[in-house]
């Protein structure tokens, strides 16, 4: 972290700070957006019912209660609000209680604060930000936004000051058929252990598939084969098949990464990787599954991860699946501060800053200013006519690049800029002056991707 804060596990950015976060959401809503994403916003709580449905986290959730109320909760009490500890499972409820309303496949994106009650270290958060991107079909999902959402996601992280990242990709099907093809059934519980691997190495995730699951030995070891499996390309298909394991759903996940990595490979050359280890603790991706790293910070984890879900919503016989992506903002943000990878040109917004030669001119240069703004300018007003020098200072203190001298002399009014950073000044008319394209807005300059 880049530093602490007074309640652990809760960010609160310093202007600086903030300036870094808003480019970083601004990039990806832009990006986004241009290539036909909606942007929408679920409410912050969920029944706990509607959260603890899916997924293996019900000790992170936030329940939610009223200080007067007169009886304790009721801790199985499912119809308690909570806190949305990620926003699939939201937006699931929201497309199913909207379906009427919505164009599909829907295309949508959002950004949103979630809550879990994690123990908080560099890269978990108790209150943090998520930006994702979905895009869900009514009873059927072309396979091909599985690989349009990964090429979205990788153009967007590729205009973030970040340095070289790499998308990890897999595939369920491709899997589980594996697994059920050398005889182990529960393709869950093995996928529960390979999802282990990079924390506790191959050794122990073997002695755990046959102490768990009842593997033998050369099951264990084949499954391990499988997860030591790394393309750039679709290589990897022959590798599989190397193996020797016959399975139609096996076949079908091996066509299916092929032409996401292909593609991938293709449009994206170096931002990803067929991955044969990712997958996914969760249990309702059933398709194509991606995981995210940034090089040089492997260690941080994933900062960018989702999958294909063919059953999450559901309204009756009516099934929307969906395929899409999350990135973990707050903890990209942290890593960016913590290893001084970006900085900011500037602490604040302000572009000029309107000096006053008397306390009665106040008027006059807000006047000034208002010409400045309506044509784009972040502008301050000085409150006082102190010397030239003091309100110089002031404004280099705040980060303004430039001050507004205005001189009234017998009835003639003449303006001056001065950039602070030069010392050169110039005259200059407020209806047409106009600062270098670069100096309207606080630049991000990313200093060192690699964390050295």
């Amino acid at each position: 972290m880049s530093r602490k804060t007074s309640l652990s596990g809760f960010h609160e950015w310093l202007p600086q700070e903030r300036l870094v976060e808003l480019h970083v959401l601004n990039t990806l809503a832009e990006v986004f957006e241009l290539h036909g994403f909606s942007s929408i916003e679920t409410r912050a709580v969920e029944s706990l019912g509607t959260l603890l449905r899916k997924g293996e986290i019900d000790k992170e959730v936030y329940t939610v209660s009223r200080i007067h109320e007169t009886d304790a909760p009721d801790p199985t009490d499912t119809s308690r609000l909570a806190l949305h500890f990620d926003l699939t499972v939201p937006f699931a409820r929201y497309v199913t209680e909207n379906a009427g309303h919505l164009t599909f496949p829907f295309r949508r994106y959002q950004i949103q604060k979630v809550w879990r009650g994690e123990r908080p270290q560099e890269g978990r958060a108790r209150e943090f930000t998520q930006a994702d991107i979905d895009v869900v079909g009514d009873g059927a999902l072309d396979f091909r936004h599985d690989i349009d959402v990964a090429l979205v996601m990788a153009e967007a992280l590729a205009k973030l000051p970040i340095g070289q990242f790499v998308i990890r990709i897999n595939n369920r099907k491709l899997a589980e058929g594996f697994y059920q093809g050398i005889g182990l059934d529960d393709t869950a519980g093995v996928l529960r252990n390979i999802d282990k691997l990079e924390k506790i190495g191959a050794d122990k995730v073997a002695e755990a598939l046959q102490a768990e699951l009842g593997a033998s030995a050369e099951q264990a070891e084949l499954a391990l084969s499988l997860a030591q499996i790394r393309a750039e390309d679709s290589s990897f298909v022959d590798e599989v098949r190397a193996l020797g394991v016959e399975n139609s759903q096996l076949e079908e996940g091996l066509r299916e990464l092929a032409e996401v990595i292909d593609e991938l490979h293709k449009r994206a050359p170096g931002t990803a990787v067929a991955d044969l280890s990712i997958a996914r603790g969760l249990d309702y991706y059933t398709g194509t599954v991606y995981e995210t790293n940034l090089v040089g910070h492997e260690q941080l984890g994933s900062i960018c991860s989702g999958g294909r879900y063919d059953s999450l919503a559901t309204k009756g016989k009516r099934t929307f699946p969906g395929v899409g992506l999350s990135i973990g903002v707050t903890r990209l943000i942290s890593r960016m501060f913590s290893q001084n990878m970006v900085e900011a040109t500037r602490n604040v917004p302000t572009v000029v800053y309107v000096a006053l030669t008397s306390d009665d001119d106040w008027s006059a240069a807000q006047d000034i200013a208002q010409t400045l703004r309506s044509r784009g300018i972040n502008t301050e007003v000085a409150t006082k006519a102190e010397k030239f020098g003091k309100q110089i200072r002031h404004a280099d203190r705040r980060g303004i690049p430039y001050v507004w001298f205005t001189s009234y002399n017998e009835g003639q009014v003449s303006h001056e800029i001065k950039d602070i950073r030069s010392g050169d000044q110039v005259a200059a008319d407020p209806a047409v002056w106009m600062p270098p394209a670069d100096d309207l807005q606080p630049a991000i300059v990313e200093i060192d991707h690699t964390g050295k």
